[in-house]
């Protein structure tokens, strides 16, 4: 009896173990799956996706004009940010960083979704003459946005650049309220976006 409950005793904590680093590795692996960013190359603009409310993306994207991957930034910015647009929020922001606003070129719209975005977006940097452009955009929109952006417009080339979070890396996300925030809502955008919502 002693010994069959060492046995039990013994594979429930294999068990335990083996779950949880199973389980790290599933979290890691789905954090990871929506990072699906790419190394910066020379390119023809840089566009800026909005919805970022650190202003992460729109530093990304002036450092990658000052390291010479592009000649300027193209800065999306929906309208609603109490009547601001976000693009005459994330500049002056920039410039308050050291960046010199001739890298910037604003881009009001009414975008209300990445799928939105990508419609609009597109629009103008085929008015521009873009053929390749750096995207960028949170490490955890990475997949979604170049899959959006890529659909609207096949004849240009995306290299999507990630922008850090403070709050979402793909090997410790669920460790942050707001990172395991991001993450449910983002594989809920990841969803809509598989399902054509």
């Amino acid at each position: 009896m002693n010994r069959g409950f060492r046995f039990v005793a013994g594979a429930c904590a294999a068990g335990a173990v083996l779950g949880a680093v199973f389980y790290t590795h599933a979290l890691v692996a789905f954090g990871a799956f929506l990072d699906k960013s790419e190394p910066p190359q020379r390119a023809d603009v840089a566009f800026v996706l909005a919805g970022d409310q650190t202003g992460g993306r729109v530093l990304r994207a002036g450092q990658l004009v000052k390291e010479g991957y592009v000649p300027k930034a193209v800065v999306s910015g929906p309208n609603g940010l109490y009547g601001y647009n976000e693009c005459d929020l994330a500049i002056p922001f920039a410039e308050k960083a050291g960046y010199p606003p001739s890298y910037f070129l604003r881009f009001p719209n009414e975008a209300s979704s990445t799928h939105e975005e990508a419609a609009a977006g597109t629009k103008k940097l085929r008015e521009i003459g873009a053929h390749r452009v750096l995207l960028v955009t949170s490490n955890f929109h990475t997949r979604r946005a170049g899959n959006e952006f890529r659909a609207a417009a096949p004849e240009i080339a995306f290299i999507v650049v990630s922008a850090p979070d403070r709050h979402f890396t793909k090997d410790n996300w669920w460790h942050d309220r707001e990172g395991r925030k991001i993450f449910l809502v983002e594989w809920v955008k990841t969803f809509g976006e598989w399902l054509h919502l």
